[in-house]
């Protein structure tokens, strides 16, 4: 099938390239020129787990090609994916959803056949109804014009992976005929026994806000044992595998930590718990914000752990943070735990370096106040202080001896449980890990 990928951000390039995969022709469409010319000639501008490989395949092969020109993908295409942003609106809690009608007002004049769009953007329940109405009146096709919404579930880090063997498949559907189209886009994954959900639109919406704002919850509830746990010396580590062994619980997502985030799950909370509290469902609303409220302090309880491992305010001391990114596998830095804790410590008075195998320079975008590190043996050197804030394999693998050479002090404070303590304390550090007793 001819497809386009409306948006090249985080969600549209890995669909676009998936798509391709899969054997679509494919145009994706961005506004950005200077990053369709780096699209084009098969350069990826986000780091993403095997997304630079399928990228300078299919644009070599022709499959996949990229363009600012909506009405050259309108032409080219009878399938059209929503991937543009939806940011958390100007009140903090809802959708901004002006790029998705953007792009439905833009493309609608060059819609003069029937089509079908399929929206992946996270959105307020209720948008694929207002979508179909605007395009039912400004395009030439009319009623013609079906639109689908079909929620991505994408961990970044694990984008491609996630499109190309999904765990299932979610499509609201406004007719037969939208159904089968979509069935059509997705038979080589449907052929791999993935399966598919169809729904209505308005639960199709809802069931992207309900993940994630369940996940949101699952973290924030470990995070807040794993403060029980650090009051009482007891171990979260372990306490988490018991529990994780009921099926009802699972372990999947129960990893204390310094809190989520990202460009999805704290706006996804935030919104669904304002979808919530507009729908008259208080209670559930309730529920929500506390999940927020854990996440919310999470810096804070970072530093008290820091501090505490210090026997000292951070004030006048050399940290080095490993991590930026707000979890491994990406260079996304929307949110970021680590670079909230690394701020943090910086407006206490510490002298914060950040190293990251991606992430550095999308961090010194935000956060230009911080000191940055390429090299990971560069970033210890003099350091009274490691903290080690995301999950990169490349930290877990660091060799605690030859970095005992380097350091000013051999203190680190593991907020991911990341590392076999054990292992550094045999080689001279100090080693304290959030939820778990400390050790001499």
């Amino acid at each position: 099938m001819r497809v386009s990928v409306i948006g090249c951000g985080h969600l549209g390039i890995p669909h676009a390239a998936a798509m391709a995969e899969i054997g679509h022709e494919v145009i994706g469409v961005d506004l950005d020129q200077a990053k369709i010319d780096r699209l084009n000639a098969g350069e990826c501008p986000i780091y993403e787990e095997g997304l630079p490989d399928l990228l300078a395949t299919h644009t070599a092969s022709g499959r996949l090609r990229f363009t600012t020109d909506l009405a050259e993908a309108a032409a080219f295409a009878d399938v059209h994916f929503l991937a543009v942003g939806t940011p958390i609106d100007a009140d903090g809690r809802s959708y901004d959803t002006g790029q998705v009608f953007g792009a439905a007002r833009a493309l609608a004049p060059h819609l003069i056949r029937p089509c079908v769009i399929i929206g992946k953007s996270t959105v307020t329940v209720g948008t694929t109804r207002d979508l179909a109405a605007l395009l039912a009146r400004l395009a030439p096709a009319g009623t013609d014009v079906e639109v689908v919404w079909n929620p991505e579930f994408l961990r970044e880090g694990h984008a491609i992976e996630d499109t190309l063997r999904p765990d299932r498949i979610v499509v609201g559907v406004p007719s037969p005929h939208a159904e089968d189209v979509v069935r059509e886009v997705y038979a080589p994954l449907l052929h791999n026994q993935i399966p598919l959900f169809v729904t209505d639109p308005a639960t199709a919406e809802l069931i992207k806000g309900a993940a994630n704002a369940y996940l949101g919850m699952k973290i924030s509830f470990i995070n807040g044992v794993a403060d029980m746990c650090t009051a009482a010396g007891a171990d979260v580590h372990q306490l988490t595998e018991a529990i994780g062994l009921d099926p009802r619980i699972g372990r999947g997502g129960l990893n204390a930590g310094p809190g989520y985030g990202g460009g999805c799950l704290p706006k996804d909370v935030r919104a669904f718990t304002a979808s919530a509290q507009s729908l008259g469902a208080l209670d559930a609303a309730t529920l929500l914000r506390a999940a927020e409220q854990v996440n919310e302090s999470r810096p804070t309880a970072a530093l008290a752990l820091i501090e505490q491992t210090l026997d000292r305010p951070v004030a006048g001391t050399r940290v080095t943070v490993w991590g930026a990114s707000f979890k491994a596998g990406t260079d996304d830095v929307r949110e970021s735990p680590a670079l909230a804790v690394a701020a943090l410590m910086h407006q206490r008075g510490a002298t914060v370096t950040v190293h990251d195998p991606h992430a550095v320079p999308t961090a010194l975008v935000r956060h230009p106040e911080l000191d940055y590190a390429e090299d990971l043996e560069e970033s210890v050197k003099g350091a009274e202080l490691i903290v080690l804030a995301t999950e990169w394999p490349q930290f877990r693998n660091a060799d605690p001896k030859a970095l005992s050479a380097l350091v000013e002090q051999p203190v680190l404070v593991d907020l991911r449980n990341l590392l076999n303590a054990d292992t550094w304390r045999t080689a001279g550090w100090t080693v304290r890990q959030l939820g778990r007793p400390a050790q001499p």
